[in-house]
Order: C-alpha cells, then sequence, then structure tokens
C-alpha cells in the first residue's frame, strides 16, 4: 500500500510493517509463506555460524541456511533483513559479512538477546559497543541496525550518538507503551504532560532524527501501529499477531494502518512519524 510505504535505512519498503525476528521466519516454508503475503520486508530469526537448538527463541539452522534464503529472496526484488547473534564477537562478524555477501539489505545486530548479553557484554561499556559495531561496518556494505536492550544502563543520547559516528542507520528499540495509554489519532494528541512514552520514543527524542528507529512489540493491529508511529517509529515488527493468527496479520496490520492514515486526512504514514503532542 502506497500510504504506508517508507525508506528506512535509505532501503526503499512497501510497508513500515514487517515480522520481528523470531515467529514464523526460520525454516523455508514459512519464510516463503511471509514473502508471499506480505509485500514488506522480511527478517530472517536470528542467526549463528552453526545454528542453535537452544534456546527456543534463537533456534535456527545457521548462516548457510539464511544465506540460500537471502540470494533466492534478494533475486526476487524482496527487501530482506538478516538478524545476527554470536557468542563471541568474531562470529558475530563472520555472521553479518556471509549475510552481507548473500545480499540482504539490512544487517540487524541483535545484541539485546541474553544470549549475546552473557557471552559478548557489549553494552558493558561504550568503547566495547563501539569496538563491536566499528569491525562489523568494516566487513560489511549493508544498512546496520542494531537492536538495543530496553532496560540499559547507559544514556540513550550517547548510544545513539554512538549508533551515529558508526554508521548505525537503524536503532530497533522496544515499544513498551503504557498499556493505559490514551490518545486521540485524529490530532495526535496524548493524554497527560509531556512525557517519554517508550523505549522507541526515547531513542527517537535523542537521535534528533539522524537515526530510523524500528519499534518492536505491541504491534497487534493498524491502531497500535499508527500511535507507534507517532511517537517516533519508522518501521515496525509484530510478532505476537505472527503468533495467533499466521502470516496474514501483517497485511491485515498495514491495511488497518493505511485505513487510518485515509481516515485522518494522511497521504502517507511519513507524516505522522514523532508527531505525538500532549494534552497538558
Amino acid at each position: 500500500m502506497e500510504r504506508t510505504s517508507i525508506e528506512l535505512g535509505g532501503v526503499p519498503l512497501a510497508s513500515t510493517v514487517m515480522n520481528a525476528s523470531g515467529p514464523h521466519s526460520a525454516e523455508t516454508d514459512e519464510i516463503h509463506e511471509l514473502s508471499a503475503r506480505h509485500s514488506g520486508a522480511i527478517v530472517f530469526k536470528s542467526c549463528n555460524i552453526a545454528g542453535l537448538q537452544a534456546p527456543d527463541n534463537l533456534k535456527n539452522r545457521g548462516v548457510a541456511h539464511f544465506c540460500a534464503l537471502a540470494r533466492e529472496l534478494s533475486a526476487g526484488g524482496k527487501p530482506v533483513v538478516g538478524s545476527v547473534v554470536g557468542k563471541t564477537s568474531e562470529e558475530i562478524i563472520k555472521v553479518a559479512a556471509e549475510l552481507d555477501r548473500a545480499g540482504v539489505k539490512i544487517i540487524e545486530l541483535n545484541l539485546a538477546d541474553d544470549y549475546v548479553q552473557n557471552s559478548v557484554a557489549p553494552f558493558a561499556t561504550l568503547d566495547r559497543l563501539k569496538s563491536l559495531i566499528e569491525r562489523v561496518r568494516g566487513e560489511v556494505g549493508a544498512v546496520l541496525a542494531v537492536k538495543v536492550p530496553p532496560k540499559l544502563a547507559m544514556e540513550p543520547r550517547a548510544v545513539a550518538d554512538l549508533f551515529k559516528l558508526a554508521q548505525v542507520r537503524i536503532a530497533v528499540c522496544a515499544n513498551d507503551l503504557p498499556k493505559d495509554l490514551k490518545a486521540d489519532l485524529a490530532r495526535g494528541v496524548a493524554d497527560g504532560p509531556a512525557r517519554t512514552l517508550s523505549h522507541a520514543h526515547a531513542f527517537y527524542k535523542e537521535s534528533e532524527g539522524l537515526l530510523d528507529i524500528v519499534a518492536v512489540g505491541g504491534i497487534n493491529g493498524g491502531r497500535d501501529a499508527y500511535i507507534a508511529h507517532l511517537t517516533g517509529a519508522k518501521g515496525l515488527q509484530a510478532g505476537s499477531a505472527l503468533i495467533k493468527e499466521g502470516a496474514g496479520a501483517l497485511a491485515r496490520i498495514d491495511r488497518e494502518l493505511g485505513e487510518l492514515l485515509a481516515a485522518n486526512g494522511k497521504a502517507s504514514v511519513r507524516e505522522i512519524i514523532g508527531q505525538i503532542r500532549f494534552q497538558n
């Protein structure tokens, strides 16, 4: 749907909506189904070199499996986001490089997962984070995204500034909006005083428009998507909706978002990104 198309990190996407790395994104048949049912980007399940059997959220067949799928999908013009984990910095760099050579458009370094946090500890210090990202950047040409843990000892501004210096174009953040948030979509106004509404909103504000923000979680329908965009998200990753209803969830959310944009007189989703205002 043209109304919901966007450029994410400079990569043209037919929709702001995509799957989160995990549900329905590991096996060949489910990735083909996602690709056929939705015009947006495909996000692969996070992978390492040889594959993992545990933990379940990272169970995968290894980078070679995803590289083969990336080459196939990319040849057909499908934008692919490759997601990377590893037990060492060297493994992360190698996986990213292999996905890059296979033609993925965006490489998501999943540095938020406990598997990586407990082994590589990329967010232990800013210098440690900078070193890892710069080493990956030196090996790949694809657009870089970094998945950021929502509970972070570092200030969002410091991390956002580091990302900009290290040529990270996209920050993938939690869409942990308050469950009782009330918002008037027609006016783009949330109840209450001005405040930071989510992890994604914090990084949008601190990056001052120089990072593209992807919001993950809580995207179950068009209204959820609309509010996430108002709070600064340029891209959206849906997980729970996929688990509940399958691959058709992405097209449904995209359609509902487009209908809300039209109902509120918006020709493009770009008109609402980061435009949240407050009642008081």
